[in-house]
């Protein structure tokens, strides 16, 4: 009997030193952050999340008294980062950058070994970033309806090209090919700039890009014919939506935010998101310089465009038949 006891107050002890050691104490949470805090980012430095995560971890580490420790972790087209912070600590001190493909992994790979919506716990989103509907000089078509038109006319077997299997713009350029109901053969490339080179060369006739795109169409290199957001950004006022100029219900806006582990006290999760949305106004000439459009907001409406992003991507990803092992 006694054997049992000590058993059992063993027992009671160790899962209480677990509990200790993964959740803070209400005091820990209280002065958060008192160490440096690592901030996983799922692709390369240089890169468009890299330097959004350079931006705010800056600005956080400023207002919070702690460095903000930006960890590139690009390797699986972002799995690795988000399996380690998945399993990270509920305490905090490791953080992601969350992007499109943080949603659409789990459709596209067989083997993800983290859930994107159970898993996390939504920080803040960021900023958001249009993407801009492209074709080459060779295309005769300057309008979303020439375009369409173009594909449906058979006479010229279009192709599109994206920065690799299963990237946003990939399926950004598959919801379109699907919801216009025309034929286009998807060119994957490795990265955003050979595809860029590529529609700029003629080699493939249409692509959906990022906002670096927009030097390049004003300087004559290529057509920028429309937007993929639900409105025109101020970047480019005179582009129309794809919506609006033929396509009506279209939409795909590439977005950035921070997420933390599950389950992360609601009170380090709150200091964050209110540290996160007093910082975006002082940040905005950053962000525009990197073509993108301020958005913050609560963390539960992050949580909710996660779980909205999750669903519609994944119908897409099912449209495409893409599959990555």
């Amino acid at each position: 009997m006694h054997v049992t006891r000590y058993l059992l107050d063993f027992a009671l002890v160790a899962a209480t030193g677990s509990i200790l050691i993964t959740q803070p104490t209400f005091a820990q949470q209280q002065q958060y952050p008192d160490r440096p805090v690592r901030v996983l980012v799922g692709q390369s430095p240089g890169g468009g999340t890299d330097s959004v995560a350079r931006v705010i971890t800056q600005k956080l580490a400023e207002a919070l008294g702690q460095s903000f420790v930006v960890d590139n972790r690009p390797s699986a087209g972002g799995n690795v980062a988000g399996e380690l912070a998945a399993r990270a600590a509920r305490d905090g001190y490791t953080l992601i950058i969350v992007t499109p493909t943080h949603v659409i992994n789990p459709s596209l790979y067989r083997n993800v070994l983290y859930d994107a919506i159970t898993d996390f716990a939504g920080v803040c989103q960021i900023v958001d970033a249009q993407y801009y509907l492209s074709v080459a000089n060779n295309v005769p078509a300057a309008t979303v309806k020439e375009l369409i038109a173009v594909a449906k006319s058979r006479s010229t077997r279009l192709t599109y090209a994206s920065s690799g299997l299963g990237s946003a713009n990939h399926l950004a350029g598959e919801l379109f090919r699907t919801m216009a109901g025309i034929e286009m053969t998807h060119i994957p490339y490795k990265g955003g700039a050979p595809a860029l080179s590529a529609l700029i060369a003629g080699e493939v006739q249409v692509s959906v890009t990022s906002g670096v795109i927009l030097p390049h169409a004003k300087a004559g290199r290529l057509k920028t014919i429309a937007v993929t957001g639900s409105r025109r950004t101020p970047l480019a006022p005179d582009i129309p939506t794809i919506a609006e100029a033929g396509l009506p219900g279209y939409e795909v806006v590439g977005w950035y935010g921070m997420a933390a582990p599950a389950r992360t006290p609601r009170a380090i999760v709150e200091r964050l998101n209110s540290t996160i949305n007093r910082a975006l106004p002082v940040l905005r000439d950053r962000y525009v310089a990197l073509s993108m459009d301020l958005a913050g907001g609560s963390a539960a409406e992050f949580d909710a465009m996660l779980r909205k992003e999750r669903d519609k991507w994944a119908r897409v990803v099912k449209l495409s038949g893409a599959r990555i092992e």
